[in-house]
């Protein structure tokens, strides 16, 4: 099975009743296991959990900590891509040059390098000088 097609088959079990926007993330880790992710909205939306933020939390809870490849789906005219808050976060557990594959429930596709989703990144090393503590 496909990273698309593994994105495809747990988007079927996003809770999206108040958007109707159902979105299923695939990772594949550097360990070589894949981790699912789909979306889960609550009543005091936009509470909830993105796709791709769930697939990141099922890697580290598997034990995995790097990224190898991210695919994601939506039903949707044209590829989507991640929020800027799962930008952030799949940037914090991939490199630069791990490819982000978007793609519609019709077939439609398109890949971006996290680097290009996520251009001039907020990283650990902006805090080595942070002082500790300091308020």
């Amino acid at each position: 099975m496909s990273l698309i097609d593994a994105a495809a088959a747990v988007r079927l079990n996003a809770h999206a009743p108040y958007s109707g926007f159902k979105v299923g993330a695939a990772i594949l880790s550097q360990e070589g296991r894949v981790h699912l992710g789909c979306n889960v909205e609550n009543v005091a939306y936009p509470q909830g959990t993105c796709a791709e933020a769930g697939a990141i939390a099922a890697m580290i809870a598997a034990g995995d900590r790097r990224i190898a490849a991210v695919a994601v789906i939506a039903d949707c005219p044209a590829p989507v891509p991640p929020c800027g808050g799962c930008r952030q976060k799949l940037s914090e557990f991939a490199a630069p040059e791990v490819v982000v594959t978007m793609a519609t429930t019709a077939g439609a596709l398109l890949s971006m390098t996290v680097a290009e989703l996520l251009p001039g990144a907020f990283d650990a090393g902006f805090m080595v000088h942070a002082e500790k503590g300091a308020l």
